[in-house]
């Protein structure tokens, strides 16, 4: 059974495999030219990098080693603008079970700043499942008039803060 900071350097992994799949969906978008998705998963990529980051510095700063784990390739093709939504609120519904195990670990462990570090993990990752459940409830609804979604998004986001309130600090500073 992995310890928890080997457990953390895996999660580091998930984290940048998550970022790497919102590339290829934010690419996907803007191949079909829906630039308001596109920028979405730009942005939701960063964040993704920004946890993973986020993670880093923790190791960092609790005098552990740190590994940055190999990612596999993401998916790059789709059937259609609803199916990468589907694979995001999946994706996001894994980290979650991740970060709970991670939470998990950390309690068995007695490692209770570890514990502490991760709880806001568990809002952010309660925020997405949310949020993304709702961008797919809008895109299932949308995917005949995909400009529909594109005008949501951009009455949604209107100016959006992309830097997450009261995160840990990332190794590197945040971008």
């Amino acid at each position: 059974m992995a310890t928890f900071a080997e457990a953390l350097n895996e999660q580091i992994g998930y984290e940048f495999g998550a970022s790497q799949q919102y590339i290829a969906v934010a690419v996907y978008y803007d191949g079909e030219t829906l630039p308001q998705l596109a920028a979405h998963f730009y942005r939701q990529s960063l964040e993704e990098r920004n946890h993973a980051m986020m993670m880093v510095q923790y190791l960092l700063d609790a005098d552990q080693r740190v590994e940055i784990p190999g990612v596999a390739a993401p998916k790059t093709a789709f059937d259609d603008a609803v199916a990468p939504v589907s694979l995001a609120l999946e994706q996001e519904k894994r980290v979650t079970a991740q970060i709970v195990d991670l939470v998990g670990l950390a309690r068995d462990e007695g490692e209770l700043v570890g514990e502490q570090f991760l709880h806001w993990f568990l809002q952010e990752q309660r925020e997405e499942v949310a949020s993304m459940t709702e961008l797919h409830n809008v895109v299932e609804r949308g995917k005949d008039n995909l400009l529909q979604v594109e005008e949501y998004l951009a009455r949604k986001s209107g100016g959006a803060n992309p830097l997450e309130q009261g995160a840990p600090p990332a190794a590197g500073g945040a971008l």
